[in-house]
């Protein structure tokens, strides 16, 4: 009997603790954690105007990364195959829209949803920033005199490439950033790596 009413004791001393009363209502906010965490994240790109340059940045980043991988690799093949500047600039594009949308999807597809979702996701994500990335990129190379004609063992084909890749990163994250701030791009991304 006197241990009942020891335990009973213990029980209520801990209930009525006021530290534990916090811990309690921190642990129910963290079993609903992941679906606030999503409701917030949405909310703030959602809302224009409060999506930070970082986060702008970081999605363009990744899809000039994917751009960059195809348009060397596109490069490189046209190249060994002996192709013209057209064809060769057409398979650049081609894969950088590939790589592109395969560094999404890798995430997306990591999260656990199925490829047919996954695919969506990834076209409404990069479509638009990728196709802005690749018009102001090839754009630079087509119009920068020697670019075109210049092969991959030539210093001016690499410091041409940096400076369009880094003309498509600067022109593209404001693009992102205007995106994101809509709920779109990326925006559709960051929900599922909660």
């Amino acid at each position: 009997m006197q241990h009942e009413a020891h335990a009973h004791h213990d029980h209520t001393g801990h209930e009525g603790h006021a530290g534990h009363e916090g811990h309690a209502e921190h642990g129910s906010h963290a079993d609903h954690g992941a679906h606030t965490d999503h409701s917030a994240h949405a909310g703030h790109h959602h809302a224009p105007g409060t999506v930070s340059w970082s986060m702008a940045a970081k999605a363009t980043l990744h899809c000039l990364t994917g751009c960059a991988i195809g348009e060397i690799l596109g490069m490189i093949i046209g190249t060994a195959l002996g192709w013209g500047n057209l064809s060769t600039m057409i398979l650049a594009i081609i894969l950088a829209f590939f790589f592109g949308y395969a560094l999404t999807l890798r995430g997306i597809l990591s999260a656990g949803v199925d490829f047919r979702t996954a695919f969506k996701v990834a076209l409404a994500a990069d479509t638009l920033s990728i196709a802005v990335m690749e018009l102001i990129d090839n754009g630079v190379i087509a119009l920068w005199p020697g670019a075109m004609d210049a092969h991959l063992d030539e210093p001016l084909f690499w410091i041409v490439l940096a400076i369009a890749l880094a003309a498509a990163f600067v022109i593209t994250t404001p693009v992102n950033k205007w995106m994101i701030g809509r709920g779109k791009g990326h925006a559709v991304v960051h929900q599922y790596h909660h």
